[in-house]
This record gives C-alpha cells, structure tokens and sequence, in this order.
C-alpha cells in the first residue's frame, strides 16, 4: 500500500474513532485540556510514522497504543501533579456519598494502579479483545489475562469496602 493511501486510512480511522481516542486519553488524565493535548500528539505521531505500518488491519490497536505511550508520557512529566478547579473542590466537599453507582466504580477505578486500571479501561471502556490489549500494552496476553483477573478482584473488593462504608454511615 502506498503512503499516500495509508495516510487517507489512517485519517478516516481517526476521525471514526476520535471519541474513543479522546475517551482513552481522558480517562488517564481527567483533564479536558490535556486529554485533547494527548490526542493532538497522537495524531501527529501517528502520522508522522505511518509509513511503519505494516499491517492496515491492526490500524486500531496502533492508535491506542500511540495513545497510551503519550498519556502516560504526560503523566510522567506532570508527576500526577493536578490542580483541581474551584468547582471540582465544591464538589469534592460535599462528602462522600453520592446516589450514582458509576462513581463508586469511578472512585475505585481511579484507586488501580494504573497497570491494572489501564487493561480494564482498554477491555471494558474501549471493547478491545485480550489480544489487542497485548499488542497495544506489548505484553503476553497471558500477562494481560491475570492482570485482569487481578484488577477485577481489586475493583470487586473496592466497590464492597465502599458499599460497606456507605451503610455504617447511614446507620
């Protein structure tokens, strides 16, 4: 395939998947601002190198996979240092409890490691197969699988101490 053609495949899959490569890059840095930063970058690395594609079909997990190294470039140069904004301090003060499961499992999401949260991001949030998970994470899909395995126990375990919480806080 020419690089003229690839270019053109590369474009419409970005522009097919831009919400889901938005998705992916803010949910590693909560930030609206660095999330579309994140993707930018992306799709100027990915262009930049196009002519390394070797297969047009694994186009996909290429693109998460530049997503995912630049998302935790970003973090590693923020050194996880956030500034949260007048109204995300008004809400953190409210207190806990909260009447939406989806920020339970947010809240225990974000207390992963980000090698566990990363694989259940990609699996859960982004539908990606096992196998595409290990291409874009360059690990063995074994490593993938009890990784998993492992972030599920966790979130699981979370999610009840939290469950727990709420109940001795009502009674």
């Amino acid at each position: 395939m020419k690089n003229l053609d690839i270019n053109q495949l590369l474009a419409a899959r970005i522009t097919e998947r831009q919400d889901n490569l938005y998705r992916l890059a803010f949910s590693y840095v909560k930030n609206q601002e660095d999330a579309l930063d994140i993707v930018q970058e992306s799709i100027r690395k990915a262009l930049v190198s196009s002519n390394k594609i070797k297969d047009v079909s694994s186009i996909d997990s290429w693109l998460y996979k530049i997503i995912v190294r630049t998302a935790l470039d970003v973090l590693r140069k923020k050194k996880k240092l956030t500034v949260a904004d007048d109204e995300t301090i008004e809400y953190l003060r409210r207190g806990e409890e909260d009447h939406y499961p989806d920020l339970d499992l947010q809240k225990a999401l974000e207390g992963l490691s980000l090698k566990y949260r990363t694989i259940v991001v990609l699996r859960f949030f982004e539908d990606l197969k096992l196998e595409e998970i290990a291409e874009v994470l360059e690990e063995n899909v074994s490593t993938v699988k009890t990784r998993l395995y492992k972030a599920l126990q966790l979130l699981r375990t979370k999610m009840t101490e939290q469950g727990e919480t709420k109940r001795w806080k009502k009674n």
